[in-house]
């Protein structure tokens, strides 16, 4: 591709490093105006979909063929997530949430039926909700507090922090072992904000009764479909393909080299990493305008010597650590580290019919809400080490969870035994794995390793890079896209590329209120300009912003 050839047929021609979820909208966006944009996608790796991945299974022994094996499900309010599901014939599932955390009677708490332990601490979550509120009138000052140190000023018990708060943040928010330096806004975001909660606050047991979440169908095949379909409109989707170096941003626009690449090559099984380059020397390619689909630390370390000190401190401000997902169908170590099935010991005299009628669920006697099968079947566990409670270990059982489990079977029973249920241990910071028990699970029962590299939610990312996103977006002919940039969810992946390809003059295609009402706020808050509408129902509202 020659310099030159930049702006041919009046083309704004656009290059979109990485091919995940914030990628892949951005390029969906960008291709409903083949007139406005040529597109290309640059993806090191052999698929699209960055951590939305899918493995195979041994139906036989499992029940069914496949799973997602890095990101699982989601919310009913992750509206751009399910419609672009519905635009390539995938169907996400509904699902009704069991969780079981810590283990014991001192340490246990779920959402099926009373507990103990939140018996004993009644009186904090009371006051957690009126803490909530607190926080919202506050913003963004006592937004800014780390949850750690909120707990604190507000005399929560300090077991209560531990054995509730931070384990409910840490599995549905992913922010792991650094939950305790979350800041107070993501808090009250989770439990208050449309846009972003994963459920409703309850004033009796924090976590609702079986609250309706989805799971999502195979990633692995809805991205392939997806990439096949922007294709055929035109996008340039190269993958095996790294960007080795930016050479340039300027008002001439944007000069990278690449080079071809296998991820396979040289693996590092006990690390991230891995691969090498391939092939003849690097390639020097132009464009006129360049999004960062990648983590921000790896833009940070690709930008190299064209980064601004702008941009050097905004990206400098995520951190992220190496965690390692162990799928296994050890049931064993489920048993011996969780809660994994009704014990009765563990549960709480009944207070109201409501939670005699949570008990009897739980303990198969009889149909849950909306007629959900019978029987305490958790999907998210976490286990506390007692040297430190602020760190956790998360886990999901799988074959509870996602829902191809269940669809050959029927549906009030486990599809398969106990024994050969599909399981993920998630082992947090690399630096923490001293205290991890992953040298408990049979090795012989281990499905898949996977190393990942996940983003920290501290309270310093809401201070040095969630508000100076806005400084950096539009500069020097790149923007930023990607969950990093704001939460880490699917959803925020998708809405962050959509954002990006609307900076740069696409249309937002307008299908639900609130999902643009999202796309809305993300908008100001990221990059600091006001949603001008989109298109609905073939009329055309005023245009997006060009950056």
């Amino acid at each position: 591709m020659s310099e030159e050839g930049l702006l041919k047929n009046g083309k704004k021609n656009v290059v979109i490093i990485g091919g995940g979820a914030a990628g892949m909208s951005c390029a969906a966006t960008l291709a409903q105006h083949p007139d406005k944009f040529r597109v290309t996608i640059l993806e090191r790796m052999s698929v699209v979909g960055g951590q939305a991945t899918s493995i195979s299974l041994d139906k036989e022994k499992y029940g069914t063929s496949w799973m997602n094996d890095g990101v699982q499900g989601g919310a009913p309010s992750f509206k751009h997530t399910l419609n672009f599901f519905k635009q390539y014939g995938h169907q996400a599932q509904d699902v009704k949430l069991q969780v079981s955390f810590g283990q014991g009677k001192e340490s246990f708490w779920t959402n099926c039926f009373p507990s103990q332990l939140v018996d004993q601490f009644s009186a904090d979550i009371k006051k957690f909700g009126r803490v909530l509120k607190i926080i919202k009138y506050t913003m963004p000052v006592l937004g800014l507090v780390p949850i750690k140190y909120m707990l604190k000023i507000f005399m929560f018990n300090k077991e209560f922090g531990d054995k509730m708060v931070f384990p409910l943040i840490a599995l549905f928010l992913g922010t792991g072992n650094q939950t305790a330096n979350v800041s107070c806004a993501i808090l009250e975001r989770l439990f208050d904000d449309p846009n972003m909660k994963l459920w409703d606050y309850d004033s009796e047991t924090l976590l609702p009764n079986l609250p309706q979440m989805v799971t999502f169908p195979h990633l692995g095949s809805f991205y392939a479909d997806w990439a096949a379909d922007l294709r055929s409109k035109g996008v340039d989707i190269r993958l095996n393909t790294d960007v080795s170096a930016i050479l340039r941003r300027d008002k001439k626009g944007v000069v990278l080299e690449t080079r071809p690449f296998d991820p396979e090559r040289k693996p590092k099984p006990d690390t991230l990493g891995g691969g090498e380059h391939t092939g003849p020397p690097s390639t020097t390619e132009f464009y006129d305008e360049m999004v960062l689909c990648i983590l921000a630390d790896d833009a940070k370390k690709l930008l190299g010597k064209t980064a601004t000190w702008k941009e050097k401190f905004v990206l400098g401000g995520a951190a992220f650590f190496d965690d390692i997902t162990i799928t296994h169908s050890d049931a064993d170590y489920f048993r011996k580290n969780y809660e994994t099935h009704f014990n009765p010991e563990l549960c709480a005299d009944p207070k109201s019919k409501q939670q005699e009628d949570q008990i009897a669920f739980s303990k198969n006697e009889q149909l849950g809400p909306d007629n959900e099968p019978a029987g305490f079947r958790p999907m998210y566990y976490t286990h506390m080490y007692p040297q430190n409670p602020h760190k956790i270990e998360m886990a999901f059982d799988c074959t509870n969870y996602q829902h191809q489990f269940r669809m050959d079977h029927g549906k009030d029973k486990p599809p398969v035994a106990y024994e050969n249920h599909v399981f993920q241990s998630i082992f947090l910071d690399k630096g923490s794995k001293d205290l991890w028990t992953i040298d408990q699970i049979d090795e012989s029962k281990v499905i898949e390793k996977k190393w990942w590299h996940q983003l920290g939610h501290r309270w310093q990312h809401y201070v040095r890079v969630v508000p100076n996103m806005m400084f950096i977006n539009g500069k020097n002919r790149t923007l930023f896209a990607g969950s990093w940039t704001l939460v880490n969810m699917h959803e925020m992946a998708c809405v962050s590329g959509i954002a990006a390809a609307y900076r740069l003059g696409a249309e937002y295609e307008v299908f639900d209120d609130f999902a643009e009402d999202m796309l809305k706020k993300y908008l100001l808050i990221s990059h600091g300009v006001r949603y001008r509408g989109g298109k609905e129902e073939g009329m055309m509202k005023k245009k997006g912003g060009s950056v």
